[in-house]
């Protein structure tokens, strides 16, 4: 008869991995449990990240809230290189920079609602998300002559 000796440290070592690598097949499985996709997060719709297409291109964006010293040298930039971009922008910097918006449009840029306050989009009641965006749509169209079409959340953020 052969006796083994397993010390316990090294038993819990054993027990753990092995805790891990259960854990790791029942997620690989994908047991149809809803506590389980709670962890998976499979119903979340994800913002757009990529567009397939078969064609060479990248897309280019930027955000303007706070300030426009740089916003001249881009358009430059851009143009030098006839490079078309989408602007993203906050209401409050419209109001500051109506001559910037109507020449990121006029340059061929799209111009794109990045909410009127820039708050924290899951912390408004949908009332408040109305107006946060029905009021920068408003203010581009008056510049641009252009509705927005697409709007990115501050921050990131956002709850389906």
């Amino acid at each position: 008869m052969k006796i083994i000796v397993v010390h316990r440290q090294k038993l819990k070592n054993i027990l753990a991995v092995m805790l891990i690598i259960f854990a790791s097949v029942i997620y690989t499985i994908g047991i149809n449990s809803s506590a389980l996709d709670a962890f998976k997060n499979k119903s979340r719709e994800l913002p757009v990240y990529c567009v397939d297409t078969e064609e060479k291109k990248i897309a280019i964006s930027f955000d303007a809230a706070w300030g426009a010293n740089y916003t001249e040298d881009l358009l430059e930039i851009l143009k030098k290189y006839n490079i078309k971009s989408t602007f993203f922008l906050v209401g409050f910097w419209v109001d500051k920079y109506p001559d910037m918006v109507k020449r990121i449009s006029e340059d061929g840029h799209e111009v794109q609602n990045h909410s009127s306050s820039h708050p924290k989009m899951t912390t408004l009641s949908e009332e408040k998300i109305k107006e946060e965006l029905e009021s920068t749509n408003k203010k581009i169209e008056l510049i641009t002559g252009k509705r927005t079409t697409l709007f990115r959340p501050p921050f990131g953020d956002y709850s389906l």
